[in-house]
């Protein structure tokens, strides 16, 4: 059974974000908050946990719409390849907030997450929860979306409890989350090209 820790979303317990951290570096697959919706998450250092995540949603994980959620501009620059200038600025206009943005990897991307573009998505969420994670955590938390289940409401942590309690080890709970998904932006060539409108608006 997965373990389920009600986490406030704008007090987090540090006692539980340690909790969930410790679990994390033992392997862990964790349900956790963001700014847009509840997502699956591992830490991009532990490969079976990676593989886990990919049974669970079927997919491989080098084709996989996976990200990297990142605590800051600076951590996520050790997984992109050089920024340019127009591209730092991007990302720091619109980041901390809803969007995912596809950019060259470096060789700082596990392996077993090279994809033949050799791209990567790389967020940094407007969520407390999400942010304190990673810091404790040290590196990035590897994530992907809820598979939707037919039926049930994937915004409820209490439902995403019940749904996935034998396919996850612990349950971040920090209320109920209006999911909307993260806007996609494609910079990976000249200029920016969004792939997916979602919570976030463009304004390039």
């Amino acid at each position: 059974m997965a373990l389920h820790l009600r986490i406030h979303p704008d007090n987090p317990q540090p006692r539980l974000i340690k909790q969930v951290t410790d679990a994390l570096q033992d392997g862990a697959i964790i349900v956790y908050p963001t700014d847009t919706v509840y997502g699956l998450g591992c830490s991009i250092l532990q490969h079976k946990a990676i593989e886990r995540i990919a049974r669970i949603k079927q997919i491989d994980p080098a084709k996989a719409q996976l990200s990297f959620i990142c605590h800051n501009l600076s951590d996520l620059s050790k997984y992109a390849r050089q920024l340019d200038t127009p591209q730092y600025r991007l990302l720091k206009k619109y980041l901390p907030g809803p969007y995912t943005f596809i950019l060259n990897a470096s060789r700082e991307v596990p392996k077993l997450l090279q994809n033949k573009k050799s791209t990567i998505g790389l967020r940094v969420p407007d969520h407390k929860i999400a942010q304190m994670l990673i810091a404790e955590l040290g590196n990035p938390i590897l994530s992907a979306s809820l598979p939707p289940k037919d039926g049930y409401d994937l915004a409820d942590p209490e439902v995403i409890a019940e749904v996935y309690d034998k396919l996850v080890d612990v349950v971040v709970d920090s209320g109920w989350i209006a999911s909307e998904h993260s806007t996609i932006v494609d910079l990976t060539d000249n200029e920016p090209v969004v792939i997916r409108e979602g919570k976030g608006e463009w304004f390039e």
